[in-house]
């Protein structure tokens, strides 16, 4: 007898986006990627405690003419309890640096995260446990 569950992934999987910032104002000096990439690790997987950049949930980060920045993430897992919260938290992040306009950051799902996808400071982290 198959078991039956409520939980349905794929209505969980679909697309998740979170928006911060406002137009940054023509002829504002745009923020550099360095800039995006430090704001995007000060979000951290409370789980893991590993920062998303540095977890390899990042799988685009775009930084438009205009200044707007768009990112695709992804999470550790369809279960992942923060997964609708890390996206806010990037987008706020990256909203907060100097020279960013609007941020829209997408939940995708390909190709799905593995730990091959850390960066080498993330996997000495790693190894320490």
């Amino acid at each position: 007898m198959e078991e039956q569950t409520d939980f349905n992934l794929e209505a969980y999987k679909k697309d998740y986006v979170a928006k911060a910032g406002s137009p940054l104002p023509e002829g504002h000096k745009k923020a550099s990627r360095d800039e995006l990439i430090a704001a995007l690790k000060m979000v951290s997987d409370p789980e893991i405690m590993v920062n998303i950049w540095d977890m390899g949930l990042v799988y685009k980060l775009e930084q438009r003419n205009n200044g707007d920045v768009y990112i695709e993430m992804t999470v550790t897992s369809p279960m992942c309890p923060v997964a609708g919260e890390l996206p806010e938290q990037a987008a706020a992040a990256v909203a907060s640096v100097e020279g960013v306009g609007e941020v829209e950051v997408k939940i995708v799902w390909e190709p799905a995260w593995s730990l091959d996808m850390l960066s080498d400071e993330a996997k000495e982290m790693f190894e320490l446990f």
